[in-house]
């Protein structure tokens, strides 16, 4: 401290640790009784005066740190900081003054350091200028940006508050994020981000639907970014609204479907007129499919020259004669539009209405409708040919006879006074009438539905001189009316009834008239899978409608016989006596199913399983709960093999609400620390150590106790939730075994489905990483069935856990159907023996001879055999005897919880 200006008599070691605790800085110092100021060389550059002499260092020094002295003659502060602006010609600096007040020797003297912190000032004004203008930024953002953190939304842009409708952000901050969610989408949601588990962690952009305040519903895209709230983990969002590019997809489907089932041929050329699109009705027009016309000229599928640019040269639409490709000629008006590559055609064909016109060129090019005058007398003076031809009638014979030709009928059937016909309302009042649906008769007996107006003719304005009456053909409208009723309320393939209908005649109102039983049959296919996608839908679809006729041909009269849809079926029958009576209709039903189908010459069988529920004449479920619980006494069926029949009870409806029970709850087991693992040992058959353990998920679920695995995986595996718990069942795993026992190695089973999921090797490389485990030291079983789902994929995926450094097993082997070429291809360390085989040693010659067979093929490939489900010791001496390296089973040890290990 030598070289202090003034007298220096105070704490030399506090100056030290003043100095240290800014950094680079320069000491100063004030005697609280002398009021003189001291410091050290260098001071003067640091204020901004350098050379200065001592007076002017003294008089700066004393300006800047003047509020740090008015601070020590005010309070009773021990230490002090104050920042001051200092200005230069360069700018402005800040400097930072922190002081001590020390007492030596009775005198009080202030005692602190000055530093240039300038350029910290400006980082903390840059970083608050850049937070300004990211705030900025996300609040002006286009897209909707939310964070939320445990599942709560703590921040939102004002695009957030409008794509969900809300008027402000504290409508939103607080609510779990999945109350603005669909449910529909909410489960994708959920899995997107439980892959995020890094930092920085970004999820590929989905389609998602937000609910809005206001009820309705938009569309996103939206992108899931793994990020920090207040040091806590959080969820940022981005979500772009797409509901009106999904709204112009559906518009370009809705186009492509009309240009492809527009009445009228569209064909497409390039710019030499070749066809490069060939639509449904120019197939019809011309009589050539698309494959023959697409690649030739036009003018040699139409049968006549015909260059589009002529056409459009000459205003764009001509008359022409082209002809089919079996030589018929053809009327065709041919409209021209020039496109990018080229021109796109229309052409109508208009044969039929030019031959119409050969026999009635006069009064069709005026008009199509049916026309009558009638005079103010009541009686007709003139009638047109279309009018002639509607009615039936000749114009001779009508002319000058009353207006009622023709007897009327409403919609209902019922005759129409002739004082309310139209013609007869019109001429006693004035006002017109129109669209009346009626339906007349004609001489020849038959009738003719029409869609009938009338109004007045008058001479000065005012009188009705005469009254016009039109009308329109409707008969084959109302023919299409009756067959679109039709087609809506049955299947389109079969005839039969659809599940509208099928629900309609369940109802309780329809079957309260009814005596006896009602009994429905929840009819579905076995194996139909296999037919459809073997030999195709055609063969399929025909196989569905020979079902649907026997069906049909098979029921009693005044039965109902449906379709619900792909190879569903159902029969309602009434009046049944007993259930051994709707058995015998299942019976009946399934033998007449089980007869060959020839299809293209081949006989395909078929067989069905048959679900029954019986419902009495006060029955209060309606429609759609019988079928529920009829599908449900099929599903039962087909657990018991195909080709049965069961029948639903109260019993079999309290275990399938248990299965939907556990499914929902499955969902949140995870979260609930209700999932936890047993380890069972594998001990090496010649040391008799154990070696490794192999790790099994059990749930203990609070309110049923303890799950069977057997149940709740078969859950997991029908509800895609088996990759969330396989993720969480090797998380745990890998963390218990890495602290319980890091010397033992791990074995856990993988599913078939797991083996799909494109994440898995993620989720293996990351559960390893976090638990500090070696993969090595982990072995992942996959059965044999898993294997022939998907070689191709199992091959690609079994490598890419190979170079994680992860051994790999195939388990239960020879219980699946897997070819044992391909499996000796594939990257295996390890084949376990299935406990069918273990237990027939000692028992079974041929048990024996399996497992020699199976060690002897492991062994010449180097693979590990491992045996399963060892209980006896007579089972063990015998593999110890065969070779075989390690085991597994209750002998050995039965599955432990992680405190045991």
């Amino acid at each position: 401290m030598s070289g202090l200006t003034g007298d220096a008599g105070f704490d030399q070691e506090m100056l030290v640790e003043l100095a240290l605790s800014v950094g680079a800085a320069v000491v100063w110092w004030l005697d609280l009784g002398t009021g003189r100021l001291g410091w050290m060389p260098g001071l003067d550059a640091v204020i901004g005066v350098p050379g200065a002499d001592e007076d002017t260092v003294r008089a700066r020094l004393g300006e800047l740190a003047a509020p740090l002295i008015v601070a020590v003659n005010t309070a009773a502060w021990q230490d002090f900081e104050l920042e001051q602006p200092l200005e230069t010609r360069l700018g402005t600096r800040w400097l930072q003054f922190r002081a001590r007040v020390s007492t030596h020797d009775s005198a009080q003297a202030l005692v602190g350091v000055v530093a240039d912190v300038t350029r910290r000032h400006t980082q903390q004004q840059e970083l608050a200028d850049l937070a300004d203008r990211y705030r900025l930024l996300v609040d002006l953002a286009p897209e909707a940006i939310v964070v939320h953190e445990a599942g709560l939304l703590v921040y939102a842009n004002p695009a957030a508050v409008r794509f969900v409708a809300a008027q402000a952000e504290s409508d939103l901050l607080g609510r779990p994020i999945t109350d603005f969610v669909h449910p529909d989408s909410q489960t994708d949601m959920l899995q997107r981000i439980s892959k995020l588990t890094e930092p920085g962690a970004t999820s590929d952009p989905a389609d998602a639907v937000l609910v809005r305040f206001d009820g309705g519903t938009t569309d996103i895209e939206s992108v899931s970014v793994r990020t920090t709230w207040e040091g806590r983990p959080a969820f940022q969002v981005i979500m772009r609204d797409v509901t009106e590019q999904k709204a112009a997809a559906a518009a370009l489907r809705y186009q492509a479907a009309l240009a492809a089932h527009v009445s009228d041929a569209l064909i497409a050329t390039t710019s030499d007129g070749v066809v490069t699109s060939w639509n449904r009705s120019a197939e019809n027009v011309y009589g050539r499919r698309a494959g023959e016309a697409i690649g030739q000229p036009i003018g040699a599928v139409v049968g006549a020259p015909l260059d589009p640019l002529e056409v459009l040269e000459a205003g764009g639409v001509v008359h022409a004669v082209h002809r089919r490709s079996d030589g018929a000629t053809l009327a065709v008006r041919v409209s021209v539009a020039r496109m990018d590559a080229g021109y796109v055609l229309i052409c109508a064909d208009e044969t039929a209405r030019r031959r119409a016109e050969h026999h009635f060129t006069s009064v069709v090019a005026a008009i199509e409708e049916g026309v009558l005058v009638v005079g103010s007398t009541g009686l007709v003076e003139s009638v047109n040919p279309a009018a002639e031809q509607i009615l039936g009638v000749r114009a001779q014979e009508v002319i000058g006879q009353p207006a009622s030709l023709a007897e009327l009928y409403d919609e209902s059937g019922q005759p129409v006074p002739q004082e309310q016909y139209a013609s007869a309302i019109t001429r006693a009042t004035g006002r017109a009438q129109h669209g009346r649906i009626l339906r007349a008769s004609r001489p020849d007996g038959t009738h003719v539905w029409l869609s009938l107006s009338a109004r007045a003719l008058t001479q000065d304005g005012v009188t009705p001189s005469a009254t016009v009456i039109s009308f329109t053909d409707i008969t084959e409208r109302r023919m299409i009316d009756s067959q679109l009723e039709h087609e809506a309320t049955h299947d389109a393939l079969t005839g039969l009834c659809n599940r509208t209908v099928t629900i309609n005649r369940l109802s309780p109102a329809a079957r309260a008239h009814r005596s006896g039983l009602t009994a429905v049959l929840f009819i579905d296919l076995d194996k139909f899978k296999v037919i459809n996608d073997s030999l195709g839908h055609g063969t399929g679809d025909e196989v569905l409608r020979v079902v649907g006729s026997r069906l049909s041909r098979s029921s009693r009269r005044g039965d109902v016989v449906g379709r619900l849809g792909g190879d569903e079926f159902t029969v309602i029958a009434y009046g049944v006596t007993s259930p051994d009576e709707a058995e015998a209709i299942a019976g009946h039903v399934r033998a007449e199913l089980n007869r060959p189908i020839t299809v293209d010459g081949r006989q395909l069988h078929v067989d069905a399983s048959v679900g029954i529920v019986l419902a009495e004449a006060g029955d209060p479920r309606d429609g759609a709960d019988l079928l529920r619980d009829a599908d449900v006494a099929m599903y039962h069926a087909k657990t018991r093999g195909r080709g049965r029949i069961a029948f639903f009870d109260v019993e079999l409806r309290e275990r399938i609400q248990r299965h939907l029970q556990l499914e929902q709850d499955l969902r949140t087991a995870p979260l609930g620390d209700q999932l936890w693992v047993a380890y069972q040992p594998i001990v090496d058959l010649r040391t008799d150590e154990r070696t490794a353990v192999e790790g099994l998920l059990r749930w203990t679920h609070p309110r049923y106790g303890l799950i069977s695995p057997s149940e709740f995986i078969t859950l997991a595996e029908e509800s895609d939730l088996i990759n969330i718990i396989g993720a969480h069942m090797l998380h745990t795993a890998t963390r218990e075994i890495a602290e319980l026992a890091p010397g033992l190695e791990l074995t856990v089973n993988l599913s078939a489905r797991q083996l799909d999921d494109p994440w898995l090797v993620s989720a293996v490389r990351h559960a390893t990483h976090k638990a500090g485990l070696d993969p090595s030291s982990l072995c992942l079983e996959i059965t044999e069935s898993a294997l022939t789902r998907d070689p191709a994929l199992a091959a690609r995926t079994l490598a890419a856990l190979r170079d994680l450094g992860v051994r790999l097993a195939i388990d239960d082997f020879g219980t699946g159907y897997s070819s044992l070429a391909q499996l000796l291809t594939l990257p295996l360390d390890t084949l376990k023996i299935d406990r069918s085989f273990t237990a027939g040693l000692g028992r079974s010659d041929e048990a024996e001879a399996i497992v020699t067979s199976i060690i002897a093929m492991a062994h010449a490939v180097d693979m590990t055999v491992i045996a399963e489900g060892v209980e006896q010791v007579e089972q063990l001496d015998i593999l110890r005897a065969l070779g075989c390296d390690q085991a597994q089973g209750f002998l050995l040890g039965r599955p432990m919880p992680p405190g045991d290990l």
